[in-house]
């Protein structure tokens, strides 16, 4: 198996590359680069110029709107997006609820809804985890009750991701509580966040950021449209937007993008007589998340090489990328924050006396403040997406038969 990029491969990363650093606002870019806050407008504003050059949903349909890209290219694409500090275009609007109402909505509903979603004139949200459902998703017990033309749906849905931000959220609910199987009585439907009935409350993160809600709903009526596919068959379409969402869930690029920061950073941070980067024990820690992330690299690429070459059966290989790319993010912020050190603590007293100018935060240090709620951020990344011990559980019983 090659895994080594052809030169038309590589002309097409060289091209991406360009683009997107002359298009993509560098005060976005360098934001993102720093760990800084991204708002709403920043999302909208780079998924728009995206859009605009059809590159917002490479991976639809060229007839609605997507490339006609080799899995190679898909990958490339995604990578220079991650590791040029560029805003990933909205994963649920992408990635998940598009290509689900692309496989099993009807024409109207892609009409209506499929040009705003590639645009962000909607920006939907995932209405799946509840209290006590999350992992045991098929436990959800929010109910969606058929009355004449319109459905009516009472429930809660939670870590709901950027919910306060969101025009619409697509979201699962029982329809058949009497079902043989949990799987078998559930649906899918997509909901105007603007319904009456409709609350948003945030949770607010250890990081002191708000990122996810809870959504009740309390007698919300929408119209018998908002079903996709079939009537108790939702479960179909929730197993392939999950599909969709771990695709890219190693986060190759970020992880890159980041690790080229921790160089340079503990390059210009004193210690002793010279930089954090002559301390051996850190660079050898530096090191070996690199090697981690080449070995996880070379994974991926053997998974999108074996669809190069025309395999139609899954990669067992895949199943690993989650678990190694979540615990890889976090290894890079628990190294930013050691390199940060106490300037990483959200409060500096400027006219306390320490000694050798202790509190005196380094020229090119801005950054640093960052880094603490950054790390306690990542801590998310091996629970979301299924979390880390159940996808071991499915690799001990897909990969290794036990």
């Amino acid at each position: 198996m090659d895994l080594r990029l052809t030169r038309e491969e590589i002309a097409f990363r060289d091209e991406i590359r360009t683009f997107l650093c002359e298009n993509i606002p560098e005060a976005i870019r360098n934001r993102i680069a720093e760990g800084r806050h991204v708002g709403r407008e920043d999302y909208v504003t780079c998924q728009r110029i995206l859009n605009a050059h059809k590159l917002a949903t490479p991976n639809w349909p060229v007839a609605w709107g997507g490339r006609d890209w080799t899995p190679m290219q898909r990958y490339i694409f995604g990578e220079e997006v991650q590791s040029n500090n560029v805003p990933d275009p909205l994963p649920f609007n992408v990635a998940m609820v598009g290509p689900v109402i692309i496989a099993f909505g009807t024409e109207a509903q892609k009409q209506r809804l499929l040009p705003p979603t590639a645009n962000l004139d909607i920006w939907w949200c995932q209405g799946f985890s509840e209290p006590g459902a999350g992992s045991d998703l098929a436990s959800l017990k929010t109910r969606a009750v058929r009355d004449g033309d319109a459905w009516v749906i009472n429930g809660q849905k939670t870590w709901t991701t950027m919910a306060q931000w969101a025009n619409w959220i697509f979201l699962l609910a029982r329809t058949n509580p009497e079902a043989r199987k949990p799987q078998e009585g559930i649906s899918f439907f997509l909901v105007d966040m603007s319904t009456p009935g409709i609350t948003v409350r945030p949770i607010q993160l250890l990081d002191g950021g708000h990122e996810v809600n809870e959504v009740f709903f309390d007698n919300v009526r929408v119209p018998a449209d908002a079903l996709v596919g079939t009537e108790h068959r939702g479960w179909d379409c929730a197993k392939f937007l999950l599909a969709n969402e771990r695709s890219n869930i190693a986060r190759v690029g970020i992880s890159k993008s980041r690790l080229r920061r921790i160089r340079a950073l503990a390059r210009a941070v004193p210690a002793g007589d010279g930089s954090l980067w002559d301390d051996e024990d850190f660079r050898h820690r530096v090191l070996q998340v690199e090697i981690d992330l080449k070995a996880l690299e070379m994974t991926q690429l053997r998974v999108i090489a074996s669809e190069r070459e025309g395999s139609r059966t899954p990669n067992p290989a895949s199943s690993i990328l989650k678990i190694k790319g979540s615990e890889i993010q976090q290894a890079t912020t628990e190294l930013a924050l050691e390199i940060a050190g106490p300037f990483a603590l959200p409060y500096h007293d400027p006219e306390a006396e320490y000694p050798d100018g202790a509190n005196d935060l380094p020229e090119g240090f801005g950054w640093a403040d960052t880094a603490a709620p950054t790390y306690f951020n990542y801590r998310k990344t091996s629970i979301y997406g299924g979390s880390n011990e159940i996808q071991r559980n499915i690799i001990a019983k897909m990969v290794l038969g036990l």
